[in-house]
């Protein structure tokens, strides 16, 4: 605790080494009850003694610690904005202080990296809209933040989750599963939010808030459970990278050689679409020798490899600043996507006969979407940092909820639209959509480039958050040395190769993880911390106790759920 800290008005002042001062008279420093140094004090107690009367004398210039203003931004002029407020920029400027109290080999004192003030990050918005000279942002800023964070893996396989569930079930499921998040997201907010106001001028998340009212557990539980979601994202993406680069060079083979094989199981010569399942349609698979290239270029047992020879020095770099100037391509792949499907729509017509087309409008496989859609409507472990910088935070409620609804409606559109429209049975949608196009359509070819681009430059970002957390509960640091990165990205990507060669579906892999990671940040620990603030303000009743059961029964039933799919 620092020297500041102690200092209360009318009550006894403790310096460094826990002496008695007697409180300030009258507002000013009665030096005369100070006790009195000994003749045996050294120049260097001379000092620090004055240092301390200099802390407490108002009327003194001299201060411990160096202030000095911090920027928070840069306009577009070059022009440094300073809005810290002095006592963060005193706090920041301590630690400061004490990190050149050792010599430059030792660290004991250096400030840890994970040591920033709030304003040192930005959100970065989908359309270039920019905060406010405060570094505060608008409504608009928050729900595209929040939209553009939770856009992801999940958007490829809404159209294979709409199938296993049925029509009517998987709409439904859409808009209960999107508000059942909502009210856990706002829960995780307000408890965020009630955190800080209890301890001022510090930043707080919600593992704190599971610290604080569920012990250590509660801490360890949100950290594994918010990792898990992270390795379920990892995978997912080894696996879809692992696919675009086998298809795209595939096809720049094929093109440039004139010799590109056609797929098998092609249903149609307009717009046509690839069925891989065994349903009377598929009478046009060959059985031809495979060549020199398809044994050296497999999708499963040598692509995976391939790409490893790509990745592994990009996510072993101390930094990956250089890989956030790629954020915007998020917005700009969910865009293509919505063009994609569009496209392919609109050349198909509609198809949406329950007898030709195998439509069915519930399923029993329904537990699959809410899998899915417990990944898919995640944001929980970071909603608060994006809401922290709202210029008006009585304005969460309403942007949060807005938020989810333009979600919610992405992932309908796609799943929707994408299933009425396709032109076969139902049965043969991919848990990857990209999957049911051939190697020679020239649109699915530049799909599959730009989704490769975009997520062989975020995948170092994702690993980063993962070492970050890993390394700074085991180490105390970031990035302990080159060797302590190296393992562990060596175990993260051998998972990751093992699930692309073995077992490549993100259908499975993403409603897994999902349901996972759900049950817990999505479903219980929200309930819990809100029932136990609660429960301290004696506000508790059985009628909230029975709700919030219900809740977390429901995240327990979807976990359990998958494994009956199996």
């Amino acid at each position: 605790m620092s020297l500041d800290s102690r200092l209360k008005p009318g009550k006894g002042i403790i310096n460094s080494d826990e002496e008695d001062i007697q409180p300030l008279v009258n507002g000013q420093l009665n030096e005369d009850v100070l006790p009195q140094a000994p003749a045996s004090y050294s120049k260097y107690e001379e000092r620090r003694r004055s240092s301390v009367l200099d802390t407490m004398d108002p009327n003194r210039k001299r201060k411990p610690f160096h202030h000095s203003n911090m920027p928070s931004s840069i306009t577009d002029s070059g022009k440094v904005e300073n809005i810290a407020d002095s006592e963060t920029v005193a706090n920041y400027s301590r630690l400061k202080y004490y990190s050149r109290l050792m010599p430059p080999a030792d660290d004991r004192l250096r400030v840890p990296d994970h040591v920033l003030p709030f304003y040192m990050f930005s959100l970065t918005s989908p359309f270039g809209i920019k905060k406010d000279e405060q570094g505060k942002q608008g409504s608009i800023v928050t729900i595209f933040s929040i939209w553009n964070t939770m856009m992801g893996t999940s958007l490829l396989s809404m159209p294979w989750a709409i199938q296993q569930s049925g029509f009517a079930c998987g709409v439904v499921l859409l808009i209960v599963m999107a508000g059942l998040a909502l009210y856990t997201c706002y829960r995780v907010i307000e408890a965020v939010r009630s955190l800080e106001q209890s301890n001022p001028g510090q930043i707080m998340e919600f593992s704190d808030a599971c610290r604080q009212y569920l012990g250590r557990w509660g801490l360890y539980g949100s950290v594994v459970f918010s990792l898990s979601a992270l390795i379920g994202a990892m995978i997912v993406y080894w696996v879809l990278m692992t696919n675009f680069l086998y298809s795209s060079v595939y096809f720049i083979y094929g093109d440039a050689t004139k010799s590109l094989p056609k797929d098998a199981d092609i249903i149609g010569s307009h717009c046509p679409i690839i069925c891989h399942k065994d349903n009377g349609n598929t009478s046009n698979s060959t059985d031809e020798p495979a060549t020199m290239f398809d044994k050296v270029w497999s999708e499963t047992n040598t692509v995976p490899l391939y790409l490893l020879i790509i990745i592994f020095p990009l996510i072993n770099f101390k930094s990956p600043t250089f890989f956030t100037k790629f954020n915007a391509l998020g917005t700009m792949s969910v865009l293509f996507l919505f063009v994609f499907v569009i496209v392919k729509a609109a050349c198909w017509g509609i198809h949406f006969n329950t007898v030709d087309y195998d439509v069915k409008l519930f399923q029993i496989q329904f537990p699959a979407l809410t899998g899915i859609l417990s990944l898919g409507y995640f944001i929980h472990n970071c909603v608060s940092s994006i809401m922290r910088n709202q210029r008006h935070p009585e304005n969460n409620k309403r942007d949060l909820t807005i938020a989810y609804i333009l979600v919610a409606v992405t992932y309908t559109f796609v799943g929707v639209v994408f299933y009425i429209t396709f032109p076969s049975s139902k049965n043969c949608i991919e848990d990857n959509l990209l999957k049911n196009f051939p190697h020679d359509d020239v649109l699915s070819f530049a799909a599959r480039l730009f989704l490769l681009f975009q997520m062989v430059s975020l995948f170092p970002l994702l690993m980063y958050i993962m070492r970050v957390q890993v390394m700074h509960q085991f180490f105390g640091e970031i990035y302990p040395s080159f060797k302590h990165v190296v393992v562990l990205n060596a175990i993260l990507v051998s998972i990751a190769i093992a699930f692309a060669v073995f077992f490549p579906s993100i259908g499975t892999i993403i409603r897994f993880s999902g349901s996972f990671c759900g049950l817990a940040y999505v479903f219980t620990l929200p309930s819990l911390v809100y029932l136990l603030r609660l429960k301290e303000k004696n506000a508790l009743k059985s009628y909230i106790i029975g709700v919030h059961a219900v809740v977390m029964a429901i995240g327990l039933a979807n976990f359990i759920a998958q494994f009956l799919l199996l």
